[in-house]
């Protein structure tokens, strides 16, 4: 086997005590090299005529190419060239379920019987492997991230009528920088679940990051990408609510959150252990028996280090956002169509809200919780409101009616003799009065409306005197108002209005006279 080359401080030694009049003999046994691959390496350095001066300018790299000259290229079997072809073929192979190196092997030693053997074959491909696979550290800044995941492990809760094991989903986050965790055994990872969790842990840390790096699962992201993640609606509104953004990992990258995958096997193995043999007959049960073993966690030191706890109240508490004055609610979500009077419908209620009139006839999508409901029409938010458990009533916002439905939303009793009042008390109490005759006094608002109408065409001062004489006759309706100033009776008093006695029966040879009867 070929002589191993000696290190560069070996050779610079040499060097150094050639230069100080040195021996051979006496630079072999202060070096500890071969006095025969001294003079190897001396005679080397005497062919390259360098100075000591010009050596010690030299770099490590550039001094072994002068003495040494540039290393020899690799050069590669024929069986290396055909299997380093065909590397990155078996590794796309290698993806596929249930496929394994030996069954690779098996395959590629097939078709090239002179290939390498399993071993050999293996250690080049997860050196090819290894390649492919960098990875990057990252360091986590305070306050800006906590990854989360379920733990692939449930715990289990006992039925005590039927003695059943209930699986339940336990829910694990991992803030970044302190590594402070926090753990609860939830029913399921839905999405009520899952935000409700969400929001307990930020609850936990009495702050939020600013962002939240979960994985894949449905209750958080709509439709996975590796560019563009959507996701879930009920999520980004929480998302919103707390003031953090959502940075789903690529799918099928688990290194991307590799703090806590780590802290799932951890937790495995200090905080499962615990509950081995232990039955716990309901969720709330299991919760309590975690919390205790959480704390342990947390103030457990890690490696010559504080313990997470230490360092999140040293490093990350004071860099997390403030918790929002109100918590999140979680909201529920239905279409509805928007009615020809601007309202839609929320069927559990049975309560009308207003909308936009622009909107009638579109589809939209309300969200709804305890305290309000959202109207969104293409992911824009069009209305806002207050909910309202009562039933078959209107919650209507005036800014949402049109011209001509702003101004009939404004009838009542009150607007009405406001409104008269204004030409004339006369007919301020004419319009009072009209409602007042009728069973329901909205019944009598479009007749209120006629009549302040006939006030444009005909003038107040008409209007006043024909309300006036109406009321003499004791009618109240909009008719009579009508026929008094088409007819102008208006114009004239009483005693003109009342016929003569001789004009009460026009004189005509056809009509028979009181005398035919005697």
């Amino acid at each position: 086997m070929a002589n191993r080359p000696l290190t560069m401080n070996k050779i610079r030694q040499i060097l150094r005590g050639h230069f100080e009049g040195r021996g051979t003999k006496q630079l072999s046994q202060i070096t500890g090299v071969a006095r025969n691959t001294v003079k190897s390496y001396l005679r080397r350095f005497k062919e390259t005529t360098l100075t000591h001066q010009e050596v010690e300018l030299l770099s490590d790299e550039a001094l072994s190419e002068t003495i040494l000259g540039p290393p020899a290229p690799q050069q590669q079997s024929k069986r290396q060239e055909i299997l380093s072809a065909l590397l990155p073929k078996i590794s796309k192979e290698l993806r596929r379920k249930c496929m394994t190196q030996q069954l690779l092997w098996e395959d590629y030693i097939a078709k090239h019987p002179q290939g390498y053997r399993p071993s050999q074959f293996k250690a080049y491909l997860s050196e090819y492997l290894n390649r492919r696979s960098l990875t990057m550290h990252f360091e986590h800044k305070a306050g800006d991230k906590v990854f989360i995941n379920y733990a692939g492990k449930p715990l289990y809760i006992t039925d005590p009528e039927t003695g059943e094991h209930l699986p339940e989903q336990v829910f694990v986050g991992v803030l970044g920088c302190s590594q402070y965790t926090y753990l609860e055994a939830t029913l399921s990872q839905k999405k009520e679940d899952f935000t409700e969790s969400c929001r307990r842990m930020l609850e936990y840390y009495g702050g939020v990051p600013r962002a939240i790096v979960p994985d894949n699962l449905k209750s958080a992201v709509q439709k996975g990408s590796r560019f563009s993640p959507i996701l879930n609606e009920t999520y980004e509104s929480f998302a919103e609510h707390y003031g953090t953004a959502i940075l789903p990992t690529r799918p099928r990258q688990p290194r991307e959150k590799s703090l806590v995958e780590g802290a799932v096997k951890l937790v495995y193995q200090r905080i499962y252990i615990h509950l081995q043999n232990k039955v716990f007959f309901s969720l709330e049960g299991l919760n309590e028996a975690l919390k205790p073993l959480l704390a342990s966690y947390n103030e457990r030191a890690l490696r010559g280090e504080e313990s997470r706890r230490e360092q999140f109240d040293q490093l990350e508490r004071e860099s997390l956002q403030a918790l929002p004055a109100l918590p999140y609610q979680l909201m529920q979500v239905k279409i509805s169509t928007v009615m020809k009077n601007t309202h839609i419908c929320l069927a559990e209620d049975k309560h009308y809200y207003s909308v936009p009139h622009q909107f009638i006839g579109k589809k939209v999508k309300v969200l709804y919780n305890n305290d309000r409901v959202e109207i969104f029409y293409r992911y824009h938010r069009i209305a806002q409101h207050k909910r309202d458990r009562r039933k078959h009533k209107y919650t209507t916002s005036a800014d949402h009616l049109a011209a001509s439905q702003r101004y009939v939303s404004s009838w009542n009793y009150d607007y009405f003799v406001c409104e008269g009042n204004k030409i004339s008390s006369e007919v301020g109490d004419y319009m009072a009065a009209l409602m007042e005759t009728k069973p329901h006094a909205e019944q009598g608002y479009k007749s209120c409306a006629g009549i302040l109408h006939l006030a444009k065409k005909a003038g107040t001062s008409r209007l006043i005197q024909a309300c006036r004489r109406a009321a003499e006759y004791g009618i109240y309706t909009y008719p009579i108002i009508q026929d008094i100033l088409s007819k102008n009776l208006d114009a004239l008093s009483p005693a003109e209005e009342q016929p003569e006695d001789n004009a009460l029966t026009p004189h005509h040879h056809n009509i028979r006279g009181k005398e035919y009867y005697s």
